[in-house]
């Protein structure tokens, strides 16, 4: 069945990949990002691209309000978009802070606020939320990263309840280790914020890891990996509360949830020293 899909984050990586995917697949699909020019692709392939800054009100309302317009309804909303902020936890700015939960839980959940009327009105729906492994475990250097992750998997736990007179779904999406920008976003930011002072060692270690691994053939999932995955989804008339998919993140999130802390704390560990 044709399905109507909003995407935030579809300008790059998994969010583009995924878009691409469905409108293959026949559905009508809005993608949602700043970059509205990386977007152009998409409208070639016949989907929609919109301006969405995902941390202001008004974007969010237009956003919404022109796909309402255009296309009636919203049978699925993919909460895609989101970064990652990497430093020592003493060293991060809070105004860095502030803004990471803005886009990766705040303006999410502001998002789902303004469609979720419509989806009640038709008695049907998806919400699909991009958390990660990242969700379920923890790295040195990524406190606030994941705070926002860990974070969102309670929400959407919360949500999923609330919604279910509504015959409204609500999917959280736990990605693994995906080819994306990921791991130059995490690079950069990381030294910039505690590449010098007490905790510089530690960080120098961390990127100089995450390098090596991102630069390396097969250590990372192709993004198809999670369209396809999406697209099970948008699909399925009674999709999964969780879908996990990519590398490593079956078996790191399995370790973290039998092994114990104090293992998993050692594991982790012997990858920065």
């Amino acid at each position: 069945m044709k399905k109507v899909i909003l995407i935030t984050g579809a300008s790059s990586g998994m969010g583009k990949e995924s878009a691409l995917k469905l409108i293959k697949d026949g559905h009508t699909v809005y993608g949602a990002a700043r970059r509205v020019n990386e977007m152009q692709d998409l409208v070639v392939a016949g989907g929609h691209a919109i301006e969405l800054d995902i941390t202001k009100e008004e974007s969010i309302i237009r956003a919404v309000t022109q796909v309402i317009k255009e296309q009636g309804k919203i049978d699925i909303l993919w909460n895609n978009a989101g970064y990652g902020l990497y430093g020592a936890v003493e060293d991060v700015p809070m105004d860095d802070v502030r803004r990471q939960f803005e886009v990766n839980l705040f303006g999410l959940g502001r998002m789902t606020q303004e469609v979720l009327p419509y989806m009640r009105k038709q008695n049907a729906g998806t919400i699909i939320n991009t958390s990660s492994m990242g969700g379920k475990m923890y790295t040195p250097m990524g406190a606030w990263y994941h705070a926002t992750k860990h974070a969102l998997e309670g929400w959407s736990d919360c949500l999923r309840l609330e919604l279910k007179p509504f015959n409204i779904n609500v999917v959280i999406l736990e990605p693994g280790i995906i080819a994306t920008e990921f791991g130059d976003v995490v690079h950069g930011p990381l030294l910039k914020n505690s590449g010098e002072g007490a905790y510089s060692k530690m960080a120098h270690t961390v990127a100089k890891s995450t390098n090596e691994f991102y630069s390396k053939p097969g250590n990372a999932s192709p993004s198809s990996v999670i369209a396809n995955t999406v697209s099970k989804i948008v699909d399925s008339r009674n999709p999964k509360t969780r879908y996990v998919s990519g590398k490593m993140a079956k078996p790191l999130m399995w370790m973290r949830k039998y092994l114990g802390d104090r293992i998993f704390d050692k594991a982790v560990m012997s990858q920065v020293k």
